[in-house]
């Protein structure tokens, strides 16, 4: 069931957006999503991040997107450009990882889609999978709100965490109730989806990760060394947390 403001959105024909990682939580609300919204009212946006994805992070996607268009969102800069422009991995406290590789990227191409569709009359509710149960600062988001930041030039926009209330383990049964899989790596081990090497990964994470991807957890084990700033917030090099020495790059 709807809440009353948002079936009101949906009957003034508003586009919605669905921002989708490939993860569980994205999926879990692709997939409720699916049920409630018409489709002919959704697109699927996920931001690329070339070289620190999972493989087959767009495929998952695709597999199931239910025929909903799908658009790439790229930033005009790699993770690794960012990082040694700044010369530091990102931070809790500035994780422009997000801003700059997912956030502006995703909104620069939904405003690109509302220009280039108007028979959505510049209204769009931007839908994402954050949940309160993941931090104590995501458990303080309100579940919807209007952007006011982008509502302009004849654009409504709000923003909607439609799971912001859901368990992990909901979020697993809705995937299992659809008849889908969750991404592949959750089966190989990894608790979160997000970057292979995430500055927010727990010390099983960042073990498994550089147990499936040695390429990748070297190129940020060599790259603590070269900047002298660890990946971690706990301000330990990757090999004290893992125990994994990395591989020769250059063999």
């Amino acid at each position: 069931m709807l809440p009353a403001h948002i079936k009101d959105l949906v009957e003034r024909g508003g586009l919605f957006v669905i921002n989708d990682s490939g993860g569980k939580d994205s999926q879990a609300m692709k997939v409720m999503l699916k049920r409630l919204i018409p489709h002919r009212q959704l697109l699927i946006v996920h931001a690329v991040l070339p070289e620190v994805e999972w493989d087959a992070s767009v495929e998952h996607i695709e597999r199931y997107s239910a025929g909903i268009p799908i658009i790439e969102a790229h930033a005009c800069k790699t993770f690794w450009q960012m990082v040694d422009h700044r010369g530091m991995f990102p931070s809790p406290s500035n994780r422009q990882c997000t801003s700059d590789l997912k956030t502006g990227p995703i909104t620069r191409e939904i405003r690109r889609f509302l220009a280039a569709h108007p028979e959505f009359g510049g209204l769009v509710v931007n839908c994402m999978g954050m949940r309160a149960a993941e931090s104590p600062k995501r458990g303080k988001l309100v579940d919807f709100k209007r952007n006011e930041r982008n509502s302009v030039a004849g654009r409504e926009w709000y923003d909607w965490l439609p799971i912001h209330g859901f368990s992990t383990e909901h979020v697993f049964q809705l995937i299992k109730a659809a008849g889908e899989e969750p991404f592949w790596t959750y089966g190989a081990g990894m608790s979160r989806k997000s970057c292979i090497i995430c500055i927010m990964s727990s010390k099983d994470d960042l073990t498994r990760a550089a147990e499936l991807q040695p390429k990748v957890y070297a190129r940020y084990c060599h790259k603590e060394i070269e900047l002298g700033f660890t990946v971690s917030m706990t301000g330990k090099r990757l090999p004290e947390i893992t125990g994994i020495e990395p591989m020769d790059l250059a063999a």
